[in-house]
């Protein structure tokens, strides 16, 4: 069996590490050997940047172009460390996070330029694509509404204004309609069961093919 790159991507509380637990425990009893992993911070040089990336400084702000160039530099250690040696390994990695989230987040969000951001992508990534990416869609409202509920404090990106979350949302969208062989929308504004249900019966069209 030939390893797969499964991507879970969303707008913040679209529920993504809640359905990467409960999808792994899933593909474990199918007898699948599972990696899951993150990004920014996938790799110990990767927790260093997701630091710098996602603590909130009043005085010093990060710039829109050097929060990029970080995403870029943790997505390239974390794709030569951690994903192309699992994919050869023929484990199935479940990542929060990948390329997506660099053009809904920096390119839509940000507003950078989205020609640049590509060949970012490509250049961390070595062509590297997501097999299959799940994307959890709720609300923007009700995501950040889940996320200040939480007992942590929010973060540097969860900050930011309901414009730019938007924005983000409209990202995923136009994504979504680019690239309907990929990306798979579910609505994550359901429960938790029938989310993971959701999931399942799109991995479960797929498991064959794939084995």
């Amino acid at each position: 069996m030939s390893g797969k790159l499964i991507v879970f991507e969303g707008v913040e509380g679209c529920g993504k590490t809640t359905q990467m637990q409960v999808c792994c425990q899933w593909l474990k009893s199918l007898g699948i050997s599972v990696v899951v992993t993150r990004e920014p911070g996938g790799t110990e040089l990767g927790l260093h940047l997701r630091r710098l990336l996602l603590e909130k400084s009043e005085d010093k702000p990060v710039a829109d172009v050097t929060e990029l160039l970080l995403y870029a530099a943790d997505r390239a250690q974390h794709v030569e460390q951690e994903l192309k040696p699992n994919l050869a390994a023929g484990k199935y990695i479940l990542c929060d996070r990948y390329t997506d989230s660099t053009i809904a987040y920096q390119g839509y969000g940000r507003g950078l330029n989205m020609s640049l951001i590509e060949q970012l992508n490509y250049i961390a990534t070595a062509g590297l694509t997501s097999d299959l990416t799940i994307w959890l869609d709720v609300d923007v409202e009700v995501g950040l509404s889940r996320k200040q509920g939480d007992k942590i404090g929010l973060d540097r990106i969860e900050q930011e204004t309901i414009a730019f979350h938007r924005r983000v949302q409209q990202g995923y969208n136009q994504l979504a309609a680019a690239h309907p062989s990929r990306i798979m929308r579910v609505d994550g504004s359901l429960s938790k069961e029938t989310v993971h249900n959701v999931i399942k019966e799109i991995l479960g069209d797929r498991l064959p093919i794939w084995s």
